[in-house]
């Protein structure tokens, strides 16, 4: 199906979350969401529609800087036909292809995944988000993800729960507890979640034998995009 993207912006920076914090990268970041949690920084009020060969004419411009394209959002699984196409490009022309995912479209992941080299799935906790659970999209998301490289991230709030923590912990030791756990600090609440609350909730996860470790958004600490 040949379709347009919606795209917000294109740009090269150094990737702020998860285990690549650091790294440079070039970030695409996709128009829309199908969630809306409340520690969302991320305000998506325009954008631009580029064919899959134009994006990859405006990726092409900052291949010096790097190697590796993240798709990123809002959502990109929502443009699912679009996503792939541009995927397909990227990786012909030798691009490494990072994905940054809320964890929830799985058969919109399974369609795209060959094309991927990295997925950094979010794992939305319910006290974290204001959202219903959504164990079941995610567990179906992760069986499809760990095919490929695969880290988690858990945005951890003043409002997370030990319960929530403990739910997402079940459920990864249950489809793959091999995979690294990031617990990500909101630092978009006035109110920061403690050092104590973060030591402790990774303490839990080790005690689970997951991998865990607690990294901040560096590109707000150093304030870059």
């Amino acid at each position: 199906m040949r379709t347009n993207g919606k795209i917000t912006e294109i740009f090269s920076s150094v990737q702020g979350e998860g285990i690549y914090f650091g790294e440079e990268q070039i970030f695409v970041r996709f128009f829309g969401c199908n969630l809306n949690c409340k520690y969302c920084d991320t305000s998506l009020n325009y954008f631009t529609e580029y064919t899959p060969e134009e994006l990859l004419h405006e990726i092409k411009l900052y291949k010096n800087a790097s190697s590796t394209v993240s798709f990123t959002g809002g959502e990109p699984l929502l443009q699912k036909y679009f996503l792939k196409a541009a995927l397909k490009l990227t990786r012909k022309e030798g691009f490494k292809n990072y994905l940054e995912t809320n964890g929830i479209l799985y058969s919109a992941l399974e369609d795209i995944l060959d094309y991927v080299d990295i997925v950094a799935m979010d794992m939305k906790l319910p006290s974290s988000t204001g959202h219903k659970d959504l164990w079941h999209h995610h567990q179906r998301f992760l069986e499809i993800a760990s095919k490929k490289e695969t880290f988690l991230k858990m945005v951890i709030c003043k409002d997370t729960t030990e319960e929530d923590l403990r739910a997402g912990l079940k459920l990864i030791e249950e489809v793959n507890k091999f995979l690294v756990l990031v617990l990500q600090p909101n630092s978009f609440e006035a109110d920061e979640p403690s050092s104590e609350k973060l030591e402790s909730f990774k303490d839990i996860a080790k005690k689970c034998g997951i991998t865990t470790c607690v990294i901040p958004q560096l590109h707000k600490k150093i304030g870059v995009k």
